[in-house]
């Protein structure tokens, strides 16, 4: 596909007036108000995420209540409806959201009217994301709930060291320490941050962990036996408005706290703990898989990195998995009584067109950038030797995990070994959608639009992957493979085509340090991608990905 092909086609105008096609006047004759008393007017912008005349209601809850009092016993009692429908499958949480929207411009409208008493929070927390992890949806969905919950959150944002968390802690008088990450690597390290907690004295701050790498059994077993004081497990902003409920509860009453004996299940769950980085993976035995040793090597397309820039961003989005990203990221979850095929509908009536409208919003936001490139290569054990473009001499080598049962299957074994005496191609790829619409989510965050967070976020991580997508699909038709693909985007979700890509920090390659040797070969500093010192993206809504091009290559556990 020749660059001109790839340029973008639309016409920003007839973009611009599509954005109102499927505006309908609303109906203003019906007050959902009507008949309600001031308490309930209020609680129902709450819980119904209703920003319209909310001023007004306000104000007249103000001729009756003091201003604290409206926040603590008629605004907070709206968003406990909301958690209890939220843990009832009733609410979704870009509605949770909403309401969250609704319940801060609640709290602005009132705090010209009441003077500030120290300690009239229900208790505080300071959150972070812990040292060299980027990520922080996680953290702030924590920082929105708690917060328009009556509780005082110090978020002090991504790549977060000890010695800075403690600071802040101490500076704030939280009461509480939440910390998140979403690598593995990122659980490491709080267990190291709970051993400094340790060496001094500070254990009497309860700590909160959450994110996707942590497991309960990691956090109520391993970790609760190093720390000496209270650690808990949190999967999501819910559970941790519980915990901070119990926790703050035992410390104005001065009751000593408990360390829980069970999940919120009732059963200890001990069996589903991190995956093994136990290093004895990557050492080679001599016994590997039965991976056909058969396979032709595909002629080298170049030699080398290549740059594309340019791109029809409606082209992409059509390569963004639906499921990933309103199940996934938007976290739109079917209700238990509805079924499979209702929840479907439901989703196309009411979530297609917020995406289709985040696409058009978006388009001039969103930056996608290629960085590409094939290498000579051949396996020898678990390693995956790189060689220069004489294909003699080595330029780098990847030591990857091999399999302690099942097949065995380790990704080296995907390529010709030295033995064979054949050179074959590995193809690499590094994609970025840029920063700009991860400052752009920012300052929806900051703003207070948390819904439009949500989405942005979401976009910004489902279109990247998108592009990763698209692009890998461009490699293997360069590779010769073009006939293999399946004629429906859906299938390549699937992973129904020739080959595979495996992204580092995965289970088939977890070693994020490879991305050095990745970025040594692609380069991608012209199109602004970094590392972080703990070897991730940055930008965040950046992908990068080894290509496989061996027929049987297909994602695998090491375990």
């Amino acid at each position: 596909m020749s660059e001109s092909e790839l340029t973008c086609s639309y016409d920003p105008l007839v973009e611009f007036m599509s954005l109102f096609e499927n505006v309908k006047a609303a109906d203003t004759s019906v007050d959902p108000f009507a008949g309600l008393t001031v308490e309930d007017c209020l609680k129902k912008h709450i819980v119904n995420g209703i920003k319209k005349n909310l001023e007004s209601h306000i104000n007249d809850a103000l001729a009756q209540y003091p201003p604290l009092e409206i926040i603590n016993e008629i605004l907070l009692d709206g968003m406990k409806t909301v958690g209890e429908l939220f843990g009832a499958g009733k609410m979704q949480l870009p509605f949770v959201l909403q309401s969250a929207e609704v319940m801060k411009a609640s709290v602005r409208l009132l705090e010209p009217h009441m003077e500030k008493v120290e300690g009239s929070e229900k208790g505080s927390i300071l959150l972070a994301t812990v040292a060299g992890d980027v990520h922080d949806i996680g953290k702030n969905l924590v920082d929105i709930i708690l917060s328009n919950n009556g509780y005082r959150v110090v978020n002090i944002g991504i790549k977060q060291p000890i010695n800075n968390i403690i600071e802040q802690a101490q500076a704030g008088k939280c009461q509480v320490i939440g910390l998140s990450g979403l690598l593995v690597k990122s659980t490491l390290i709080m267990r190291d941050n709970l051993i400094e907690l340790n060496e001094r004295g500070l254990q009497h701050y309860p700590v909160i962990l959450g994110g996707a790498a942590l497991t309960r059994g990691y956090v109520e077993e391993d970790l609760r036996a190093i720390y000496k004081g209270n650690v808990y497990y949190a999967k999501d902003a819910f559970e941790g408005l519980s915990l901070m409920e119990e926790l703050s509860t035992a410390i104005k009453d001065q009751i000593p706290i408990a360390e829980p004996e069970a999940s919120p299940s009732g059963t200890r769950i001990s069996s589903h703990r991190l995956p093994d980085t136990n290093p004895e993976l990557y050492v080679f035995d001599g016994t590997k898989s039965d991976v056909s040793t058969e396979i032709p090597v595909p002629e080298l397309p170049f030699y080398g990195a290549k740059k594309m820039s340019k791109f029809d961003i409606f082209e992409l989005y059509r390569y963004v998995n639906p499921v990933a990203l309103w199940r996934g990221q938007w976290q739109y979850k079917k209700p238990d009584d509805m079924s499979n095929p209702e929840f479907a509908q439901w989703l196309e009536d009411n979530v297609r067109p917020i995406f289709e409208q985040k696409c058009r919003e978006l388009a001039r936001t969103l930056k996608p950038q290629v960085k590409w490139g094939y290498f000579w290569c051949q396996s020898e054990g678990n390693d995956l030797i790189i060689y220069h473009e004489d294909q003699k001499t080595e330029r780098c080598r990847f030591n990857f995990p091999r399999q302690s049962d099942n097949r065995r299957l380790c990704l080296s074994d995907f390529f010709k070994s030295t033995e064979s005496g054949i050179k074959d191609v590995v193809g690499f790829s590094i994609v970025t959608v840029g920063h700009e619409v991860s400052e752009y989510e920012r300052s929806l965050f900051a703003k207070g639009d948390f819904q439009d967070y949500l989405y942005v976020h979401g976009m910004g991580v489902e279109t990247a992957e998108a592009l990763a997508e698209y692009w890998h699909k461009q490699m293997r038709s360069e590779m010769g493979f073009a006939a293999d693909e399946p004629e429906e985007i859906r299938l390549l979700f699937s992973t129904k085509y020739h080959g595979a890509r495996y992204s580092f920090g995965y289970p088939a390659c977890p070693n994020l340090e490879d991305q050095v040797q990745l970025l040594e070969l692609l380069q991608p500093q012209d199109i602004g991608i970094e590392l972080t010192e703990e070897f991730m993206l940055n930008p965040e809504q950046s992908t990068s990905a080894i290509i496989v091009h061996h027929p049987e290559a297909k994602y695998f556990n090491i375990r």
